[in-house]
């Protein structure tokens, strides 16, 4: 939970972001401390409060707005000394007093009914399963889903597993200390339904829906587009990130967006039925595939199944993906207006990492920024390039399609394009030309 706070103050702090790490630090152990204090006096001797990923989200949250709000502030000179960035962990630490107490009043009864919903869920068997693999795919469309899946993943939601003679609570921390149980044996238990649908979809279904766009252009631009679809496929086969192939469609057409998450829900269905018990880390595609399917072992995930299951998929994905966007006239990438011969040629080459290739492609994004006067601060998640800018209206949305982005979204106070994988090397790229310190 420590860690998830310091990153989520490192991940949306504007600038000097080691003082908003600790920040997050101090606020976080301020908040426990507070607590622990309170539940010393007012509880019975042995009771606990666990705030788990809640209290860690609500902590970074409050430190990353006292940080940008405050780390440039001047206070009178007999106080000057405590002013600028120092203010920051002091007032965030004063906040988290706050937030101890208010933890402390509504955490328990909130904290039992996660246990009746954990159990609720578990008794809803597969069909519970699907509703988690839909309501994460729907809620991913505007960013929700990192509020949803760590609920499951690391609290009650989860599930309550004995392991190794400890209690273990949250389907990945459950998988995880399976995987460290030498006794263990038969399959990983159930909370690996939280995560085996996601392989389906990620390493044989948006592939195929890749490869359904792509049919789906005209015949004399098909080898144009050829390298922007198998970039986007190769890396949700590969890591399992998906956002480039889903910004295809996204805002085209909301209704298929909507189809593909029933579907993704089906795929989480098929997988809990069939018993298929594969975990992962961080996404669903080859590597966490082979790491913690594969190489574990048919006789504990049950890995074999999803080679057919997933073949099967990909056909399914490419038939509902194909007549739907020839049906509807979806248009996707390469189906709308001819375009700019650049754009063709800056997306074909959007495999290529050379420093060359990415400092012109850097120098590029900068103008249509409005230049390095409009920028106020650049950062970037796994597949989205995250610019705060003065002025909106500067920004020059088709130049950043034309070097590679699948769409650009305005968002308060700046831009987000989705780059896919290479939004991180932008970000570092354009940081270092206007001389940024990261």
């Amino acid at each position: 939970s420590l860690l998830l706070c310091v990153g989520l103050c490192i991940g949306l702090a504007k600038r000097d972001k080691g003082t908003a790490a600790l920040a997050g630090v101090t606020g976080y152990l301020v908040m426990t401390a507070t607590i622990k204090a309170l539940v010393k006096l007012f509880m019975a001797e042995g009771s606990a409060i666990d705030t788990g990923v809640i209290g860690a989200l609500v902590v970074g949250i409050v430190a990353v707005y006292l940080h940008n709000r405050y780390n440039n502030i001047q206070l009178p000179s007999a106080l000057g000394f405590f002013g600028g960035s120092r203010f920051v962990p002091i007032v965030t630490s004063f906040s988290s007093i706050l937030i101890g107490f208010v933890f402390f009043v509504i955490w328990p009864p909130f904290q039992q009914l996660l246990v009746s919903t954990g159990g609720y869920i578990s008794q809803a068997g597969p069909i519970g399963t699907f509703l988690y693999g839909f309501l994460m795919r729907l809620s991913g469309a505007v960013g929700l889903h990192h509020i949803i899946y760590p609920m499951f993943w690391y609290t009650e939601l989860g599930g309550v597993e004995t392991v190794a003679g400890q209690t273990v609570v949250g389907a990945q921390k459950i998988f995880f200390a399976q995987l460290a149980d030498l006794a263990h044996s038969g399959l990983f238990t159930e909370g690996t339904r939280f995560f085996a649908g996601r392989f389906s979809t990620m390493m044989f279904g948006l592939p195929a829906a890749c490869l359904a766009m792509y049919h789906s252009v005209p015949k004399n631009r098909r080898k144009k587009y050829a390298g922007l679809f198998f970039g986007v496929a190769l890396t949700s086969f590969i890591t399992g990130i998906t956002e480039p192939i889903e910004f295809m469609f996204l805002f085209v057409s909301p209704v298929l967006y909507v189809v593909h998450a029933f579907l993704d829900g089906v795929s989480f269905f098929i997988a809990d039925v069939l018993n298929i018990s594969i975990g992962n880390t961080f996404s669903g595609g080859v590597i966490d595939f082979t790491l913690f399917g594969i190489l574990q072992g048919n006789a504990k995930t049950n890995w074999v199944l999803q080679i057919p299951f997933g073949l099967i998929w990909s056909v399914l994905y490419y038939i509902i993906f194909r007549w739907f966007i020839t049906q509807f006239n979806v248009l996707t990438p390469g189906r709308g207006e001819e375009v700019d011969s650049k754009e063709i040629s800056e997306s074909a080459d959007s495999t290529s990492n050379t420093a060359d290739y990415l400092k012109q492609d850097s120098l590029q994004i900068i103008r249509a920024l409005g230049g390095s006067n409009n920028i106020e601060d650049v950062d970037a998640c796994v597949t989205r390039l995250r610019v705060a800018v003065k002025e909106v209206n500067q920004v020059d949305k088709a130049l950043l399609k034309q070097i590679g982005a699948v769409d650009v979204l305005e968002v308060k106070g700046g831009i987000q394009a989705i780059y896919g994988a290479k939004a991180i090397l932008y970000k570092n790229s354009i940081n270092e030309i206007l001389g940024v310190d990261d």
